[in-house]
């Protein structure tokens, strides 16, 4: 044998000192799972590795892990491939890549059953490296792709989060989005940006949030009657220590995925992990923590959960398979109490053989307190403090020495559908002074952001036909309010156009009658259908007893919303004008609010602005349940400029409420000065394009949209966002009247 070793240490072409060390180890794997032929392309493959000029890390890398893939793959073509990709790797600016692009490949073998999937893994990396490998004219590539090496140092992560498939796209959207900007591609391929992990999340195969958020809302309403707000928060990919789900002042957090886990459906999980947390919201009261020590703590969350999902379980039984399959089933002699703390094991135990009548456990401790508990709950009165004082009681009769050792046992303990409890406890020392303690909670409470939580919307990119998912953040509030008088003022001022709407209105009003027949109650006998009972009364049969008739109006069935552009620039007076664009909003709403009161039809007013992708501002100045008064009045009275004009978040956001009124004809106004812009887009058909996207998508909902438009040059790009459904008010001044116009051409 090492005669044999030693033959093929002449016939490797490599000089490292230290590869004579290693040579031999890695001999024996390639000749036990190598053919001859396959020995003499691994030990060429590996003198073309040393001959790159990178050390000897590559070169050991290679003879160390390629007989174990190729012999997996089954393909012994694969060496030759891997050292001809290494060589063609260090032929360019990217030669520090080598040692990671190497270290990846056992992994991505490992993830791929084919060698034509290695192959097109292989081709997907060089394709990034070579589009993202700067040059300087052009044509001579000497600045390396400052994502390659990041890419490559999480590729085992995301190799076992996405199909081929799926990193492609993956990929793709990184290099397309960031391949001109070094910093901001490092950040996505290290999965360190916002946008990096949504485009991960979307590639991914488990259940997304986004996905389902209305079914669960729903299904939080129906069976709970909770309108909590959910909020989905993102795994940190780098954290081993996965966030639980939990809830506040603020709504209900839980994760932005779930994949499918022991034999659940991620759909199912959410599900669950709703029901235990709404659970503790309908039936769980507060208790001071300050004075329990920590295991007592734990305890009596572990009590409260299983009191809580006692309670759900005797509403809903079907969500005992859902518990049941989730739980861990910790074994009973798993832990040793000699050398770890098994006070985690014995608490999850506890927990199963609460959920399990069957458990099968012989601790006469946790048979004895299950037994305590499934008594306290048979009497229908259990409380919060009933499983305070069981659960000190257990852990005072079940303690042990050994319970304070640092090693801490803590497999099958974690229950990963419940929250973490924060809501159960209330902390009574905090601060050495009152009024330190509000002059914090003050603080805090200015730090959070003010109104609901951000609803995040795709945007569309026209260059690559695609979304870029949950793109922008559309924070939402309630707009502040002003002095109504001056609302009352403006209509004063235009009382002659006021009193001829309201002739205009009175027309548009229902006027005709409809017939209503087959009623057992009405106005009127209906002599058709009287006759025809009156024959079965004779004829022996049973009559219809709808013989009477009512009338009523022929009324109009429209959901109007107003959306209103609040960029900084309807601050300007226009040439030729003596007012702002503001000013001369501001009365066209108020007119045109005042029609449509008048009519009696559901409407809305929304103003928007945007300062970048992540805050996008829509401020609700009327909700279609309110009417038009002093309180409405005074919000439009205060509205203000400011910002830009990302329109398509906007108008999706709007169309998230106008879809659900109950109209036949919804219909979206929006009123704008200018062509969509932000200051984070470069590119100037980018936001035109996603607003013509959005209202496309505003057509498939069945929601109008018009638009009327301050700017002369309008007919540049609103024609093409809008098509034909577009006014553009050249005389600024004639705004009022030419926007009530409008809506009487839309709606009569």
């Amino acid at each position: 044998m090492e005669d044999t070793i030693a033959r093929y240490r002449t016939q490797l072409s490599c000089n490292f000192k230290q590869l004579d060390e290693a040579f031999a180890a890695c001999m024996q794997d390639a000749i036990a799972l190598l053919s001859e032929e396959g020995i003499n392309d691994y030990l060429d493959g590996a003198s073309l590795v040393c001959k790159i000029g990178r050390g000897f890390d590559p070169v050991l890398t290679y003879l160390e892990e390629m007989p174990i893939l190729v012999h997996r793959l089954g393909d012994e073509g694969l060496l030759g491939k891997v050292s001809q990709a290494v060589w063609k790797m260090s032929r360019t600016p990217n030669g520090r890549s080598i040692p990671a692009f190497l270290q990846a490949l056992p992994e991505a073998c490992r993830r791929m059953s084919s060698t034509e999937l290695v192959e097109n893994y292989i081709a997907i990396v060089f394709d990034m490296m070579e589009r993202t490998t700067g040059s300087i004219h052009g044509f001579h590539t000497t600045i390396p792709s400052p994502g390659l090496p990041k890419l490559l140092g999480q590729m085992p992560y995301l190799m076992s989060q996405l199909a081929l498939g799926g990193l492609k796209n993956w990929i793709e959207y990184g290099i397309r989005n960031y391949g001109s900007h070094p910093q901001r591609q490092e950040e996505y391929f290290n999965l360190e940006s916002a946008d990096s992990k949504a485009m991960l999340q979307h590639e991914r195969h488990g259940t997304l949030f986004t996905h389902h958020e209305r079914k669960l809302n729903l299904y939080l309403k129906a069976c709970w009657e909770n309108t909590e707000y959910l909020v989905p928060y993102s795994v940190d990919f780098r954290d081993m220590r996965q966030q639980q789900p939990y809830f506040d002042d603020f709504g209900i957090r839980i994760p932005d995925v779930f994949d499918d886990a022991q034999g659940v459906s991620g759909i199912d999980r959410y599900r669950a992990v709703l029901a235990h947390m709404a659970a503790h919201q309908r039936w769980t009261k507060k208790v001071v923590a300050d004075n329990f020590s920590p295991q007592q703590r734990m305890a009596i969350e572990r009590l409260e959960d299983s009191r809580v999902e006692y309670l759900a379980m005797q509403e809903y039984p079907g969500l005992r398979r859902l518990f049941m399959a989730l739980h861990p089933v910790p074994q009973e002699d798993e832990c040793n109490t000699q050398t770890e703390s098994c006070f985690r094991h014995r608490l999850a135990m506890f927990s199963w053989a609460l959920l399990n009548p069957a458990h099968g456990y012989q601790n006469v401790q946790i048979n004895e307190f299950a037994g305590k508990f499934r008594a306290k709950m048979a009497e229908g009165n259990a409380t919060t403090a009933d499983m305070v004082q069981l659960a000190i009681s257990f852990v005072a009769r079940t303690r042990l020495q050994s319970d304070q050792l640092p090693n801490v046992y803590f497999a099958n303990t974690a229950i990963g559908y419940r929250d973490d409890n924060r809501h159960l406890w209330q902390f009574i020392e905090e601060g050495d002074e009152e009024e330190a303690f509000e002059e914090r909670k003050q603080s805090e409470q200015n730090q959070e952001i003010q109104g609901l939580p951000p609803r995040h919307y795709p945007e569309w990119d026209y260059s690559t036909q695609t979304y870029r998912p949950d793109w922008t953040s559309v924070y939402e509030s309630l707009h502040p309010s002003g002095n109504p008088a001056v609302i009352d003022a403006l209509l004063q001022k235009h009382a002659a156009l006021a009193k001829r709407l309201k002739q205009i209105v009175d027309l548009l009003k229902p006027q005709n009658y409809t017939r209503v027949r087959y009623q057992e109650e009405g106005s009127e006998l209906d002599l058709d259908v009287a006759i025809r009972s009156l024959i079965d009364f004779k004829g022996g049969a049973n009559p219809d007893p709808r013989i009477n008739m009512s009338h009523k109006h022929d009324g109009r069935n429209i959901a109007v919303m107003l959306l209103l552009d609040l960029s900084a620039s309807i601050s300007e007076v226009p040439e030729g004008a003596t007012q702002s664009i503001l000013e001369l909003s501001q009365e066209a709403v108020s007119l045109l609010a005042y029609a449509i009161e008048a009519l009696g039809d559901p409407f809305a007013i929304a103003g928007f602005a945007s300062n970048t992708r992540h805050e996008v501002r829509y401020q609700h100045i009327k909700g279609f349940k309110e009417h038009w008064n002093d309180e409405v009045k005074g919000r439009l009275a205060a509205m203000q400029a400011g910002y830009s004009t990302r329109m398509g978040a906007a108008v999706r956001h709007a169309a998230h409420y106008l879809e659900h009124q109950q109209a036949d004809k919804k219909l979206l106004l929006i009123l704008t000065d200018g062509e969509p812009s932000d200051i984070d887009v470069d590119d100037p058909q980018l936001l035109t394009q996603d607003t013509r996207q959005a209202v496309k998508e505003l057509d498939q909902k069945g929601i109008y949209s018009y638009c009327i438009s301050l700017d002369p040059r309008a007919d540049e790009y609103v024609r093409d966002i809008f098509g034909k459904r577009v006014t553009v008010v050249d005389n600024v001044q004639r705004l009022p009247e030419r926007m009530t116009q409008v809506f009487v051409t839309l709606t009569g």
